[in-house]
């Protein structure tokens, strides 16, 4: 346990001594939802006397512990000092039907809002949000924190180039080295490592209602389940599927899986593009020249390596090397986020792909400009 997870312990149990009950209508005027999930929601307000805009978050009480509340507050106020860390703002409160904290609100939404399904960002677009996200994870992981929860609803806009964006969400958070049940997920985002908990049944956490025949039941699973430790990897992979969303706007693979079919070619290319006589499995360094258009002698030797995977045949060997690094399916060779910062500046797209997505973008853009202006003009008839 490092200082500052050790810190947090402390910090949540002191504010729990503190924490008041307040009316949310008294203090604050709400002006829109901006999220809800699991959690609970997440609404833009305003503070009634200062006229400071915030995001206040509220935690429905008969599903939230008090402790695991103030965890996520007071990792978001003291710990998330990165400028690409959302922080709380110091207001934290109960109600009889929430927790409540307050945080900084991103005015132009999140990742997924500005994501155009099958087309993605631009790629200087997208390079300034993986370098903000390297940042912010290697705070994090500095820290001894894993985020868990990488994913494009949980990077919030500070403006709409993403000139400045925030990591948020924290309520996955664990100190490295904690030791969680296993959980596989049918998603990309799921590290390869989590299949070997396919197929467990997730209910015991939640089972019971009160009853012994339950508790028996529930302690059963609970000693089936696979427990690993929590690491820094997990982030790193995500990070990776991330990048690939963002430049093309879809998934390399639906679930990351051994009977996924665009996962084992990624998996065949993978274990291709490792040198043979490399014990260690040790990456070679990124090349930034792309191999497109490279004669027959240029491409000697390749022959016989597998082509490729489809999905990412896009990319230049700049961005295979960055994608590589992260989608390594050893855990413990993964790359880290500081490592992937090498990789940002040169091309990551072909140069006819990179032509093809910007043709759509301005489809797409063509085609919202045309209802925007329809539904004005509906509104305007009415």
């Amino acid at each position: 346990m490092t200082a500052a997870t050790k810190l947090l312990d402390e910090m949540c149990h002191l504010t729990a001594q503190s924490i008041t009950e307040m009316d949310t209508s008294e203090h604050f005027k709400l002006v829109k939802l901006l999220g809800e999930g699991s959690y609970g929601k997440v609404m833009l307000a305003v503070h009634k006397t200062r006229g400071t805009p915030m995001a206040l978050k509220f935690f429905p009480r008969g599903s939230t512990s008090l402790f695991s509340f103030l965890r996520e507050y007071n990792l978001s106020l003291s710990f998330c000092t990165h400028p690409s860390l959302t922080r709380a703002l110091g207001i934290a409160y109960t109600t009889p039907a929430h927790y409540i904290f307050a945080q900084q609100a991103s005015l132009f939404g999140d990742l997924y809002d500005v994501i155009i399904p099958e087309v993605g960002l631009e790629e200087d677009r997208c390079q300034r949000v993986v370098s903000q996200l390297c940042g912010a994870l290697s705070h994090l992981h500095s820290l001894g924190f894993v985020h868990r929860d990488l994913k494009p609803e949980n990077v919030f806009l500070c403006d709409s180039a993403c000139r400045w964006v925030k990591l948020g969400d924290f309520g996955m958070v664990k100190a490295k080295g904690t030791r969680v049940p296993e959980v596989w997920y049918s998603s990309p985002y799921c590290t390869p490592e989590a299949e070997i908990a396919r197929g467990n049944q997730d209910s015991w956490s939640s089972a019971g209602d009160g009853s012994a025949g339950f508790r028996a039941e529930e302690e059963e699973e609970r000693r089936k389940r696979v427990w690993v430790s929590v690491e820094p990897s997990t982030d790193s992979w995500a990070l990776g599927i991330l990048t690939f969303a963002m430049l093309t706007g879809s998934h390399p693979w639906a679930e990351t899986a051994s009977d996924c079919r665009s996962y084992l070619k990624f998996q065949e290319w993978f274990d291709s593009a490792r040198a043979p006589s490399d014990e260690l499995d040790v990456w070679a360094e990124p090349q930034t020249q792309s191999t497109e258009g490279a004669s027959d002698s240029d491409k000697t030797g390749q022959k016989d390596q597998t082509p490729t995977a489809p999905q990412f045949a896009c990319f230049t060997q700049l961005a295979c090397s960055f994608f590589q690094s992260l989608l390594d399916p050893r855990p413990q060779r993964r790359g880290r986020p500081d490592d992937a910062l090498s990789y940002l500046g040169g091309d990551w797209m072909m140069e006819k792909e990179r032509a093809r997505l910007e043709e759509e973008r301005k489809k797409s853009t063509g085609r919202g400009a045309i209802r925007c202006m329809k539904e004005m003009e509906g509104r305007g008839e009415r």
